[in-house]
């Protein structure tokens, strides 16, 4: 899944390894783009969304338990803020649900590419949800990068209606996601990856007696080869989200985030290897158009910062 899909609040110490940062930025973008592809080609395989999201929270919430608590001890599952835990964590599974369904009918980069409008909501409604002041800037911003999206989703484009407009719901999701990891930034970011495994784990687990007897003749058709790879989507996700707590202890925010739209290259290029599909021109246009928009308001957003710090000395 997209990689900021899953925001993890990082404890603030200084970054001192950049370069580290980067690499296992670009690390976690090409194992959270796996994810995305073996959920697509589980699901093009006949399995039920419900059944594999089920399995892929269930086998994250056991990995991420069996690593951290051995290092981190019991007191790592408690939370300062359990509301907010929670919200985010029913925030995080109505994306992961929105964006898998949105996978059944667009390629993999187009619907990553939607996605990226997220953060450009957040900012948009930073004025009325975080009390933030209100900036032209930021609504700029976002408009260009929703006409970007529109260059994607162009008419003749061949994306399929419904594709795009669960694409659009899955960025609504996320920038709800978004502002909840605000308000539990002064969490433990492992805590945050526990609880939001958790969440999910217990509502899909909720759910079972609804999905599974229809699912359990798909699952007796499995054969090895499609378990392994129905197993891989919980180790991809809990390690993608690793590798990005491991990113931004070595490196700020503001390095990394020119970075984080390389995964555009990402899941392109799993897109391709796999189903042999890569974006045309006018969509290459479209996903620049919202990479240029967020990288900018990123640069704007951190020069303000600075300047403000330095006001404030």
């Amino acid at each position: 899944m997209l990689l900021s899909r899953s925001p993890v609040p990082v404890a603030s110490s200084p970054p001192s390894h950049p370069w580290a940062g980067i690499v296992l930025l670009i690390l976690a973008m090409w194992t959270l783009s796996c994810l995305d592809a073996t959920g697509k080609w589980l699901m093009a395989a006949g399995l039920p969304l419900l059944v594999l999201s089920w399995v892929r929270y269930a086998v994250h919430l056991l990995l991420v338990l069996a690593l951290v608590l051995p290092l981190r001890g019991p007191g790592v599952l408690r939370s300062k803020r359990p509301r907010e835990q929670v919200l985010r964590g029913v925030a995080m599974l109505m994306a992961t649900l929105m964006f898998f369904s949105a996978l059944r009918y667009l390629p993999q980069a187009e619907a990553t590419a939607i996605n990226f409008l997220a953060p450009m909501i957040v900012l948009a409604l930073a004025p009325w949800l975080l009390r933030e002041p209100p900036r032209l800037s930021r609504w700029v911003a976002c408009g260009v990068a929703f006409a970007g999206v529109l260059v994607i989703v162009r008419p003749g484009g061949g994306l399929h209606p419904l594709g795009v407009a669960l694409g659009l719901f899955t960025a609504c999701c996320m920038a709800a996601q978004y502002i909840a990891t605000r308000r539990v930034a002064a969490d433990d970011p492992f805590t945050s990856i526990v609880w939001s495994g958790a969440v999910g784990t217990v509502c899909l687990t909720l759910a079972l007696p609804w999905y599974l007897p229809q699912a359990l003749p798909v699952l007796k058709a499995l054969g090895p080869a499609q378990w392994a790879l129905l197993v891989s989507t919980g180790v991809s996700g809990a390690l993608g989200h690793l590798l990005q707590i491991g990113a931004y202890r070595n490196a700020g925010a503001s390095t990394l985030a020119p970075f984080v739209y390389l995964q555009i290259i990402s899941a392109s290029a799993v897109g391709w290897l796999v189903w042999g599909h890569f974006p045309d021109a006018l969509t290459w246009l479209g996903i620049a158009i919202i990479c240029a928009s967020g990288m900018g308001i990123g640069c704007l957003e951190w020069r303000r910062g600075r300047a403000l710090a330095s006001a404030g000395r």
